[in-house]
């Protein structure tokens, strides 16, 4: 006799963790301020009389502060690293780092030294890989079987926070680049503190999750696309103040969905466990004292238990991390060559899409274009830096369990484009610049998504935290070669001739990118390694999805 019932209470999903998906939404998608340097990059210039490299050099600090996360994983990855405790931790940096800097810029307290400056700006970025830290790993433990979709949806709303952020400022604080810096000091702190209770980790199976995701995946969508539409509009058609206030209020309608979805979702899991047990108490009761055994539900364990002995064994033809399913730790990812493979592709990849962001309002102003156009191009990107995000996380996964398309393979197709994108701003033209930017934007959104998938599939979710954010490493240390080094160092040299130290025109920055382009080439060489050496990896991790799917 076979009896239809619905998974026991103990494998049921408990609704909470939607309710932890809208809140971690929320929190990323304002409190990623790093990539708004661009809109008070100005103003930070011109108010402590720095040059360019020196610029570049404080912006080093910010991106050394958004992805050197180490404190932040080992924090969560210990016995006390609870996502709130981790939140609290970010807070306190957001508002003590982001506050500093504006008592510096508004004159309350005398020009500070470099130094200072620069540890200012590392606290206020440091928070950013706390709250990023908190909700990813919440993300990822609360729905394992959907990782890269939503790493796709907190990368995503990082990405996307400067674009809301920026209509902040554009709508409420007209414009006001020290009031920017004030509020980026309050709001990013103060939100995760008013929503962490509800981000936490909850045991789950996952079986029901798919419908509810897609919903998520429509929200964030329209989302993205409300965004660009004012952007784009506001940019062509200069909207009036009352209209941009009644845009920003139709916005915060918008981001209401989320939390809608989140309860209905939790309210449809509660009572898929509310007809478990009732399905648990009937079944106790037709069985009775006799020692019955549902067959079918032993075969589903012996498939899992077979799918699960497939990934377990690996190759013992690749390096360490691959002969075992094994979770690693730092240490012994850091022996491995597929870690510094990826290391490499991350520092090419985010290292040249940081140094655009940082320099994409000099950029700008060199080729003529007005502050409106550079609040603009900011605010694009980030639409851009969303839609990589987003759209990776679902197509990896897609490809990955439909078509056996590995994660490495897209990394590959992602830096080759975001060569392609480098070299189209070294062009110099006005309209190339926005086309360039997007493929940058783009691509960089894919390889922060990409990343941290590849790592929690290759050396496991135990020490997750802590491996990305070392991989993370890489980012400011590539951003650092290529933005201060290179960017900052020929645009220094080609403004040397002007009385004011300013570079006009398209050779200000046209060798720096084509420097750029070809450090993408190098990134794509890595990643084909990467892929060549886990290629049988993923074969026997798609094998075992396969056979437990069926």
């Amino acid at each position: 006799m076979k009896l239809l019932c619905l998974p026991s209470p103990r494998s049921a999903v408990l609704g909470g963790k939607w309710l932890a998906l809208a809140a971690s939404i929320y929190i990323q998608g304002t409190t990623a301020p790093s990539y708004c340097f661009g809109v008070y990059s100005y103003l930070l210039k011109n108010s402590q009389a720095y040059d360019q490299s020196t610029l570049d050099f404080v912006a080093f600090f910010k991106d050394v502060g958004s992805y050197v996360g180490v404190l932040a994983g080992i924090l969560s990855s210990s016995r006390v690293g609870a996502p709130w405790v981790v939140l609290l931790v970010g807070s306190l940096l957001c508002f003590s780092g982001y506050f500093l800097i504006w008592l510096s810029v508004t004159g309350a307290v005398p020009r500070p030294p470099l130094p200072a400056m620069c540890l200012s700006m590392l606290l206020a970025a440091q928070s950013q890989t706390f709250f990023n830290t908190a909700v990813v790993v919440t993300a990822v433990e609360n729905f394992p079987g959907h990782r890269g979709t939503v790493i796709g949806f907190m990368k995503g709303f990082a990405g996307l926070s400067s674009a809301i952020l920026t209509q902040i400022y554009r709508t409420l604080l007209n414009g006001n680049a020290a009031a920017f810096i004030l509020m980026l000091a309050c709001l990013p702190a103060l939100l995760p503190l008013l929503l962490m209770y509800f981000v936490k980790i909850h045991q789950t199976d996952g079986r029901n999750d798919q419908k509810h995701l897609d919903t998520f995946s429509i929200i964030t969508l329209i989302i993205a696309g409300y965004l660009m539409l004012v952007i784009l509009i506001d940019n062509i058609l200069t909207l009036e103040t009352s209209v941009r206030i009644v845009a920003f209020l139709l916005l915060l309608l918008l981001l209401m969905l989320p939390s809608i979805v989140a309860i209905k979702a939790q309210l449809h899991d509660r009572k898929t466990l509310s007809e478990s047990k009732s399905c648990d108490e009937s079944t106790q009761s037709l069985i009775g004292d006799t020692n019955y055994v549902d067959t079918d539900q032993m075969s589903d364990e012996l498939m899992e238990e077979e799918a699960s002995s497939v990934i377990g064994r690996g190759s013992s033809s690749q390096d360490k991390c691959l002969t075992s399913r094994e979770d690693l730790n730092v240490l012994q990812s850091m022996l491995t060559c597929e870690f510094w493979l990826l290391f490499l592709a991350v520092a090419c990849g985010l290292g040249s899409g940081l140094a655009t962001i940082n320099n994409i309002s000099q950029v700008a102003s060199s080729l003529g274009c007005s502050t409106k156009e550079i609040s603009s191009l900011v605010s694009l990107w980030s639409i851009w830096n969303f839609l990589g995000r987003f759209s990776i996380g679902y197509i990896s996964d897609y490809f990955l369990h439909s078509e056996g398309y590995t994660r490495p393979m897209f990394m590959v197709l992602t830096l080759a484009v975001m060569s392609i994108g480098h070299a189209i701003i070294s062009s110099g033209l006005p309209s190339t610049l926005y086309l360039g930017s997007t493929f940058v934007g783009l691509c960089y959104g894919s390889i922060c998504v990409l990343m941290p998938s590849i790592t929690s599939e290759i050396f496991g979710l135990r020490h997750f935290a802590t491996i990305f954010n070392t991989i993370d490493i890489a980012t400011p240390i590539g951003s650092y070669i290529l933005s201060v080094r290179v960017v900052g160092y020929i645009y220094d040299k080609e403004s040397s001739s002007s009385a004011m130290h300013v570079c006009m025109g398209r050779h200000c920055f046209m060798s720096s990118f084509l420097i750029m382009a070809a450090t993408c080439l190098l990134g794509v060489a890595s990643s084909v390694a990467l892929f060549l050496r886990t290629r049988k990896f993923y074969s026997q991790v798609i094998c075992a999805g396969t056979q437990y799917s069926s």
